[in-house]
């Protein structure tokens, strides 16, 4: 399946590999407005079809992308090619395979939907969404580990919705010594997923009874020193 990324341009999206959606073009917006000048180190932790990387790369910055399934790092390498970028696709759990390496940006959209039960397996769809009964499985990790990937005056872009809470991930963020803010809102209807798991949801006291819609966040923070 071909997906318009939010910069206009085509990316693959095949079957098992989270295509764009509102989330990537809201944080593309959020990356569109970061200096990045030409050169710059940027990391796309969790890149799905790449379309974030692939914006990144088209400011002239070095880019890495990094997966945990192999369909995504497959997906992203065919998108930098099919584009000509160059983007290097890393597979491995988020800082993992660039452990050691600092960058002036880094961009994610990691899973973020509640998930009653557990967590599938890697080999399944919902992988790029459901994230633990908070939300928060793969958040947490990317908050607490986030300042040591980032250069000094390094920044940190991140998505997800306020149904995880957005005073955890400020919390933790500041507790890490980044610098951490909300800077973009947007409310969006429920997906299929969601709208799927509504009584659940509403059991949690995450939705009202005729809630329909979910807000996402932007969150950006810096490495002051």
């Amino acid at each position: 399946m071909a997906r318009n990324d939010s910069e206009g341009g085509l990316v693959l999206a095949p079957w098992r590999v989270y295509a764009p959606q509102r989330d990537t073009e809201l944080l593309t917006q959020a990356l569109d407005r970061e200096y990045v000048p030409s050169g710059a180190a940027v990391l796309d932790l969790g890149t799905g079809t790449g379309a974030l990387a692939l914006a990144a790369a088209r400011r002239g910055a070095h880019v890495t992308a990094v997966d945990r399934t192999y369909r995504a790092v497959l997906t992203t390498r065919l998108n930098a090619r099919l584009a000509r970028l160059p983007v290097e696709v890393l597979h491995g759990d988020l800082f993992g395979p660039v452990v050691g390496r600092r960058f002036d940006l880094v961009v994610s959209n990691p899973p973020y939907v509640p998930t009653p039960g557990v967590v599938p397996s890697r080999h399944r769809a919902a992988v790029a969404w459901d994230a633990g009964a908070d939300g928060r499985l793969l958040l947490d990790r990317i908050c607490r580990s986030a300042h040591t990937s980032l250069r000094p005056g390094g920044v940190l872009l991140l998505v997800h919705s306020t149904l995880c809470g957005i005073a955890p991930t400020l919390a933790a963020l500041e507790r890490s010594g980044l610098d951490a803010r909300v800077t973009d809102r947007c409310l969006v209807p429920f997906g299929p997923v969601l709208r799927s798991r509504g009584a659940w949801l509403r059991e949690r006291g995450l939705v009202d009874a005729d809630e329909e819609k979910e807000e996402l966040v932007i969150i950006r923070a810096e490495r002051t020193h």
